[in-house]
């Protein structure tokens, strides 16, 4: 048998060992995972996948991460999808609620610009911090995205959408749905035209059609 004083020091030695390694532990996490712990708008998890045959241990899928601004958006290698489109100061139903449910089993990250603390009261001017703080974020998003999901909601103006639009239209990453009653629509369908931007006629066509974009996206990583 070991002496109690030999398994004493053993322990503590390993408590030591662990404790050392513990900042390097730290280190390794990720943006993302450092932002869903501290803001409860952002959401990474994984569920259990019981759909695969002979398997002894159920295996997990991880589940798409929501990020809403102004939280950062993550610096990992997971596909991202930016959620554009109407919002019109919050008059505007949440669609993006719903389209992120859709896709909440795709494993990507969903960059989310609608802010559930948006203040009325911010003025749409650039010297207005948190003004600033939204449209930045926006743009980043944007540019990190690899498919853009625009929704151009009937009875809305989205004029920030249109904006973004024209920014985007000839990246090859906007999947655009424009039903009938938006605002200018027929500005939107003569570039949409021009620049070969795929349409939709509704909100559940758009879902399917981002689905197959991030599956074509990721048998284009895999070759």
């Amino acid at each position: 048998m070991r002496a109690p004083g030999v398994r004493t020091r053993s322990v503590a030695l390993t408590f030591a060992a662990m404790v050392a390694a513990a900042p390097a532990m730290a280190a390794e996490q990720t943006p993302a995972a450092d932002a869903a712990q501290s803001n409860p708008a952002v959401s990474n998890t994984a569920v259990p996948n019981a759909a695969i045959s002979g398997s002894a241990q159920p295996s997990t899928v991880a589940r798409s991460q929501l990020v809403r601004s102004p939280a950062p958006v993550p610096a990992d290698d997971r596909l991202k999808v930016f959620l554009a489109g109407s919002i019109d100061m919050g008059g505007t139903q949440d669609w993006q609620a719903q389209l992120a449910r859709e896709l909440a089993d795709e494993g990507v990250v969903l960059l989310n610009p609608r802010r559930e603390d948006w203040n009325p009261a911010w003025k749409p001017v650039a010297e207005e911090p948190e003004f600033r703080r939204q449209v930045e974020w926006e743009l980043t998003a944007l540019q990190r995205a690899d498919v853009i999901a625009m929704y151009l909601a009937p009875g809305s103006q989205a004029p920030v959408s249109l904006l973004e639009l024209g920014l985007h239209a000839g990246s090859g990453k906007v999947l655009l749905a424009c039903p009938d009653g938006f605002w200018r629509k027929g500005n939107v369908d003569i570039v949409a035209q021009r620049y070969g931007i795929p349409r939709y006629d509704s909100l559940p066509a758009l879902a399917q059609a981002v689905r197959e974009r991030l599956a074509e996206l990721r048998r284009a990583r895999a070759r």
